[in-house]
């Protein structure tokens, strides 16, 4: 047989499936293989390959008969295939979220004055997902599909999950929920792209557990997990000196460990506050709960394939601190692009962390407690609260934000907050390589990845001062935002000018005893 010099749908996917079951195979290597493997005549190049790994998804969702051919079937209706394809287009581009709905809904209407008639083709799921597919697009969601939650599990099971709930207060019912937080993501796709792959060697992720109660009074402290005991960023301290509850793995992972001491410390914290609370909890494998000597928290595990519908973490807590530390950050990008740094997304875990502790901490309680409403667990009357246009408000910050940077290919607000990677927690089960490998980084001092300091070098009183009447004196105190400003700054002088007041009076007093 004469060596053909094309590749058929069928081995693209091989190729897909070879790379996958290969991660660490260079594409080079990987257009040898294909060559060999299905006798072409001459090696595919690096750009046909690259294409071939882009569009694995595409190969998937193919039939038998379009696996064996060389070419795509032909759309069958391509001027609703184009028409609809530009109207979401331009719905991303104005940052309008469409649901799978949505556009099915749209599809008719185009099929209609396009007059298809018997020709307009049945809008199914199916139909959606190959439209999603053939145009890049990411997977649309019907109505009712959040993730991958069994809405039968929900229905079945909800009963019983609300007489549960009944026999607690709203303050004494809690959730907790774990998220992962690419610190340093430009909220420019391709620029983000590299950055989440790279993730693992430039060790600039963390994973976050958040806990709350549902009225919102009260908040837990967060559990960060890192890469290293101690980062470059800790200066040699640990977190708990820095001011964290912070543990670390070579993975940054939620471990059976961590989240078993994590349960005993709240359990502690409740025994010490003489109150009996319920812990809400998803069923991930990390989640073990098993022979825990528990005295004041009682945990209910929530069924599998409902958490993306009833968890209170999900129904937006999780996402509102994310609209804060985003805040933080492409302020601090906005500032160090107008000084003309070389990469103005560039910060160290330690300014991360405080960024993430002051978004979690500004979260309001009304925020909270809608979150919680909005799951429908409580059949009891909570106070109406109204908090959207509080998130929405940040979301237009943030929208501002990307306008004013340097970017490419801006990632919309919502891809910003909700990165399809951040939500893919590693908390997995873990093979004995793995326990290998977070065992051996007990002891590990400081990360090897070149993870780079604070820039700017600690301030002197004076200078802080210096800093703080610069800013004073160019306010506009007509201007009502400058008042609220010119008060905060204030306050932040009177802060410095006692501590050191103090401190100038602990010199004085060791200088007359010695």
């Amino acid at each position: 047989m004469k060596p053909s010099s094309s590749l058929s749908n069928d081995q693209k996917l091989k190729i897909c499936h070879h790379k996958a079951a290969n991660p660490s195979i260079k594409q080079s290597a990987l257009a040898n293989w294909a060559m060999q493997e299905f006798k072409l005549s001459k090696v595919p190049t690096q750009g046909t390959i690259s294409n071939i790994l882009a569009k694995r998804q595409q190969y998937e969702s193919m039939d038998s008969t379009e696996l064996t051919s060389k070419r795509q079937r032909a759309v069958k209706h391509p001027e609703l295939d184009n028409v609809l394809a530009n109207w979401v287009l331009k719905c991303q581009a104005r940052r309008v979220a469409l649901s799978g709905d949505l556009i099915k809904e749209k599809a008719r209407q185009f099929a209609r004055q396009l007059e298809l008639g018997e020709r307009t083709p049945e809008f199914s799921n199916g139909w959606l997902a190959k439209f999603n597919i053939r145009h890049g697009f990411k997977a649309q969601k019907s109505y009712g599909e959040s993730g991958s939650a069994d809405l039968d599990a929900i229905d079945r099971n909800m009963p019983t999950i609300k007489e549960k709930l009944q026999s607690y207060s709203l303050q004494d019912i809690y959730n907790m929920d774990e998220t992962e937080l690419f610190y340093r993501m430009a909220p420019d796709r391709t620029i983000a792209r590299r950055q989440i792959e790279g993730s693992k060697k430039d060790k600039t992720r963390l994973t976050f557990v958040f806990a709350a109660n549902a009225d919102g009074s009260h908040k837990m402290e967060p559990l960060i997990i890192g890469h290293a005991q101690r980062p470059r960023a800790f200066n040699r301290k640990s977190g708990e000196q820095l001011g964290f509850y912070y543990r670390s793995n070579a993975k940054a992972w939620m471990t059976g460990l961590i989240f078993r001491e994590w349960l005993q410390k709240m359990d502690q914290q409740m025994q010490d506050a003489n109150r009996k609370v319920l812990l809400l909890l998803d069923n991930a494998p990390s989640h073990v709960v098993r022979d825990l000597p528990l005295t004041n928290v009682q945990v209910f595990l929530f069924p599998a394939n409902t958490t993306s519908k009833i968890q209170p973490m999900d129904a937006g807590i999780i996402a509102a601190f994310k609209r804060r530390y985003r805040r933080f950050q492409l302020q601090d990008a906005i500032d160090r692009d107008e000084q003309q740094k070389a990469d103005i997304y560039k910060v160290d875990q330690l300014i991360a962390m405080k960024w993430a502790k002051a978004a979690w901490n500004d979260i309001s309680s009304k925020t909270i407690a809608n979150c919680f409403k909005h799951t429908g667990l409580f059949e009891r009357e909570t106070q109406k609260t109204e908090v959207g246009s509080e998130e929405q408000d940040i979301e237009n910050e943030l929208e501002d934000a990307i306008n004013q940077l340097p970017i490419s290919r801006p990632m919309s607000v919502h891809e910003l907050i909700n990165p399809e990677e951040e939500q893919q927690v590693a908390h997995e089960e873990i093979s004995d390589e793995d326990l290998i490998k977070l065992s051996s980084s007990q002891d590990q001092e400081e990360e090897e990845d070149g993870e780079v300091m604070d820039e700017n070098p600690p301030m002197s009183t004076k200078e802080k001062l210096n800093v703080l009447h610069s800013c004073i004196s160019f306010l506009d105190l007509s201007n009502p935002n400058h008042v609220i400003a010119h008060k905060v700054l204030r306050n932040i002088q009177f802060e410095i000018r006692t501590i050191e007041k103090k401190q100038t009076t602990l010199d004085r007093y060791f200088c007359k005893e010695y």
